[in-house]
């Protein structure tokens, strides 16, 4: 039986098939009158159809800088796999540009029928200890809230603050409840008496969690849990009973999508995922569209009369292979491709560096001994956490120096806001054993950080994004290489099919040199995030979460 093809007249049409009513839990066949973008109608059929009628999957929580392509090649890409919106955070590029940066990344969206819900950068820039290239106080957050097109509050990084009552994060929170939208959290591993001081506050969901445990006492808060899988911190495999257990407190997000990955696959994957585990589709379907429609009130359709018409057609309720993705009931994507044309970005941006040299990277010592004890951050394989640990490296001719052999590597943040000496320290578990890669996607401020196994391969990846003005790079024996980001440093103006094959590539080199991880420039990309435990560094040095205060190398 072949699936009903839509009939168009003067934006009049029709399209038949299996409607899997979201609100109503229920499977009928159905014909789905549709003027000027809308369900004007829902007639019931007396058979069967080919085809199933699926509201379309929204993204929860996303860094679309991440996917290294701006928001309109973005959603080329992520309307193909069934994502008809997104709750994104444009912090990442407001940490570079400021408001500007916010501005850019609304105009480039409004350009696409896609579904962009952005928020006001809550934490621009993330700590006092950091250096970005811009900040956002409260009155600037105001004023970002006022605008329709901001719908809540971006993460609320700053847990210390809002905990402690810091005036500042009071204010934020403050503004965006005064105007009836939402906030979002950030609390990884925090618990008990600390979780609950942070909900009190008005933070309604949280995307951080890695257990089920943390998880379960925040929806016990009152709170919202975000599962996440993305292509650093994937947690979807210790959270995703939620969805049976908790299915009215759970949402699905991305946080940050490599565009590799985004060109395989988005929400669709986990919905899929939590198909294949056994839960319900109606449960799945809640997290999936439901809920981020009504916590953050989308204007997208769940397949209602009135709705606009947001939904997809797939060709059963196993695979969920998708054949078709409407989106204001006009086709977006057909077997696997959008329907858009790719459009030209602008391309604002940020880079006050000037190129390093190999001693820049040096750590002198004063040791006459063989090694020396340091503290040295413990990268974790699919987590955006880090260990701390205390490991001996070598004494080289007075300099401390990393030991590949043992996978302990030197680590690096250049300031590209200002000219001034690299901080540089230790990192185990990435794995290189020759060469360096760096970036200039380094959450949140977006300083330039690289991890390499001598001095001169540092200088080489770093001097190579400086060279482009921002990007990924990759020194090693057999060559370098780079993919320039010319948009604030952070995503690319290039096509997205171009832009994964590139980035395949570095992350084929990388491996080639040894690296370890799953995805390597993601997880170096979150080694300067300085609210994520337990130890990072940033432009000044070594920096203790747990503490929240800046360390010595050397206790």
């Amino acid at each position: 039986m072949a699936p009903a093809r839509p009939t168009q007249q003067d934006g009049f049409w029709r399209i038949s098939g299996n409607l899997v009513d979201p609100l109503r839990r229920s499977i009928r066949p159905a014909t789905l009158s549709i003027r000027d973008g809308r369900i004007e109608s829902i007639a019931d059929d007396p058979a069967p159809h080919a085809t199933w009628l699926l509201p379309g999957f929204v993204d929860a929580h996303v860094h679309v800088e991440s996917s290294l392509l701006p928001p309109a090649e973005f959603a080329r890409l992520a309307v193909a796999h069934g994502t008809v919106a997104t709750v994104s955070d444009p912090h990442e590029i407001a940490n570079v540009l400021g408001v500007a940066g916010v501005n850019f990344m609304l105009d480039d969206a409004g350009r696409s029928p896609f579904t962009f819900c952005f928020g006001a950068p809550s934490c621009v820039p993330a700590t006092a200890f950091d250096h970005a290239g811009a900040a956002i106080d409260s009155a600037g957050v105001a004023a970002l809230l006022d605008r329709p097109e901001i719908g809540y509050l971006s993460e609320m990084m700053n847990y210390p603050g809002a905990i402690a009552g810091d005036p500042e994060v009071l204010a934020k929170i403050a503004a965006a409840k005064a105007r009836g939208k939402p906030v979002d959290g950030h609390a990884p591993r925090l618990r008990g008496g600390a979780a609950a001081a942070y909900a009190a506050r008005g933070i309604s969901t949280d995307h951080e969690c890695v257990s089920l445990d943390e998880a379960l006492d925040k929806i016990g808060l009152g709170m919202t849990i975000l599962i996440r899988e993305g292509s650093a911190a994937r947690n979807f495999d210790a959270l995703a009973s939620l969805i049976d257990s908790h299915p009215a407190c759970c949402m699905l997000c991305s946080d940050d999508k490599h565009p590799d990955q985004l060109l395989v696959g988005h929400i669709d994957q986990l919905v899929r995922r939590a198909r294949s585990r056994g839960s319900d589709l109606f449960d799945v379907l809640q997290a999936a569209c439901v809920n981020p429609v009504r916590h953050y009130g989308l204007p997208v359709g769940l397949l209602q009369p009135g709705d606009r018409a947001d939904f997809l057609e797939v060709d059963d309720l196993d695979s969920l292979r998708i054949r078709r993705v409407f989106v204001n009931g006009v086709l977006a994507a057909a077997d696997g491709m959008a329907t858009w044309p790719r459009l030209e970005s602008k391309t604002p941006n940020r880079f006050d560096v000037k190129p390093k040299r190999t001693t820049d990277f040096a750590i002198p010592t004063a040791s006459a001994g063989p090694t020396v004890v340091v503290k040295v951050i413990e990268a974790l394989d699919g987590q955006l956490v880090t260990g701390s640990l205390r490991l001996p490296v070598p004494v080289v001719d007075g300099r401390l120096v990393a030991d590949p052999i043992a996978d302990i590597l030197k680590i690096a943040v250049v300031d590209r806001y200002d000219d001034r000496p690299p901080a540089v320290a230790f990192i185990r578990n990435v794995g290189l054993r020759h060469g360096a890669i760096a970036s200039s996607v380094s959450h949140d401020s977006h300083n330039i950080v690289v991890v390499g196994a001598d001095d001169e391969a540092l200088a080489r990846a770093v001097n190579l994004v400086i060279g482009a003005r921002g990007g990924l790079s990759v020194a090693g024996p057999d060559g370098d290489a780079v993919l320039p980001l010319p948009i604030a440093g952070l995503m690319s103006d290039r096509p997205g099919g171009e832009v994964a094959a590139a980035y395949s590539d570095l992350d084929g080199r990388a491996k080639a040199l040894g690296a370890t991880l799953a995805a390597p420039f993601m997880t170096l990309s979150f080694m300067a995030l300085l609210v994520i435990p337990s130890l990072k560094i940033g432009p000044a040095g070594l920096f203790d979460v747990d503490r929240f205060e800046p360390v010595g190398l050397v206790d």
